[in-house]
């Protein structure tokens, strides 16, 4: 069994840490945050959901509008086209929104635990492109020769993709678009090239055939992606039934690429695995959890917005020591101590 030590002081950002985007919005929940060192401080990058405060019998969400404002849609509750059976979707007939919107926010910390909106950084990143329209969700943040690439999820009424930007100083950024088309999400680069290559985890979707898998690609540029292969999948009567995805960028060891990656089965309790992958030739999977190395085991991981959930794809790495940032529960933020050692014992 892995040794998992969750920070004392959890959760350590709230709904209640985050200043709304505008006065007529509330935040729903902050999860799934990216992370990573700059500058001698621990970084998050948080997604921040919010959704107009509720009246009486109306359901009513943002979308982004035309001009990149923010426009809010309402429906009647008793309108028998609706469906709300799932709190984070609102269906009316065939067409499916969002019952929040999603935004970046980032907020920085002297020691990993306690974290502020940064003094002399920008602090929120919104939606500004067409495909992300819906909002942008569980950023990645991969360090690459001194660059920081961030890959997160667009959101919009034509589907869910990976999107891409760039950084060196965290003021300014290149927008490198869409790189991985709908319906795809958890893209996580690895942190250096294999073979002359840099790769990436993602997850496609299938309906019939297929369905929600970790797949691996390979790229010249780390923008045109080939080369696909499934990796793994999603195993019968498991933990991790009926999905899978990857985490935080791959960690190198002398054993092995050590890929954290989330599993949810057919009552949506999602937990955390591991997966090695060979150092040479990361399409060739080494091990993999029989069971869960974190179990949504905390009432502020089994209560929420979206409870029985841990979901991480943000880590900052001390030697043997792991520092994962999660999301509990689609509503606050965490943190949790790892030995990599440990992890790969459990891999034996």
């Amino acid at each position: 069994m892995t040794s998992i030590i969750r920070f004392k002081e959890n959760p350590i950002v709230t709904p209640q840490s985050i200043q709304p985007s505008r006065e007529d919005m509330i935040v729903e929940g902050v999860l799934n945050p990216g992370a990573f060192i700059f500058q001698d401080k621990t970084y998050l990058l948080l997604r921040v959901a919010e959704r107009p405060k509720q009246e009486d019998g109306i359901v009513s969400f943002p979308v982004m509008g035309d001009e990149n404002t923010i426009d809010i849609l309402k429906f009647n509750k008793d309108d028998p086209q609706l469906d709300l059976s799932d709190p984070r979707i609102v269906k009316k007939a065939n067409t499916f929104y969002l019952t929040t919107m999603s935004h970046l926010r980032l907020m920085e910390s002297a020691d990993g635990i306690h974290f502020t909106t940064p003094s002399t950084l920008p602090s929120i990143i919104y939606p500004t492109k067409a495909a992300e329209k819906y909002g942008m969700e569980d950023c990645r943040v991969t360090v690459i020769d001194d660059v920081y690439y961030l890959t997160y999820t667009q959101v919009s009424a034509g589907g869910v993709c990976v999107g891409m930007m760039s950084t060196s100083d965290w003021i300014h950024f290149e927008h490198l678009g869409t790189i991985l088309p709908p319906h795809n999400k958890d893209c996580a680069l690895f942190p250096q090239k294999v073979g002359g290559k840099y790769f990436c985890l993602h997850r496609p979707s299938g309906v019939d055939l297929g369905g929600n898998y970790v797949w691996i690609s390979e790229s010249n540029d780390l923008v045109h992606w080939g080369k696909h292969n499934c990796l793994a999948m999603t195993r019968k009567d498991h933990w991790d039934s009926n999905r899978i995805g990857a985490g935080a960028s791959p960690i190198w060891t002398k054993d092995g690429w050590l890929v954290i990656y989330h599993g949810a089965n057919h009552t949506n309790r999602y937990c955390l695995g591991a997966i090695l992958l060979d150092l040479q030739d990361p399409k060739q999977i080494l091990a993999r959890s029989e069971d869960p190395i974190m179990e949504p085991d905390e009432l502020y991981e089994q209560n929420g917005f979206f409870g029985e959930v841990v979901f991480t794809n943000g880590h900052v790495q001390f030697g043997d020591q792991l520092w994962m940032y999660y999301g509990a529960s689609d509503s606050v933020v965490c943190g949790a101590h790892l030995s990599i050692k440990s992890i790969l014992k459990s891999l034996e």
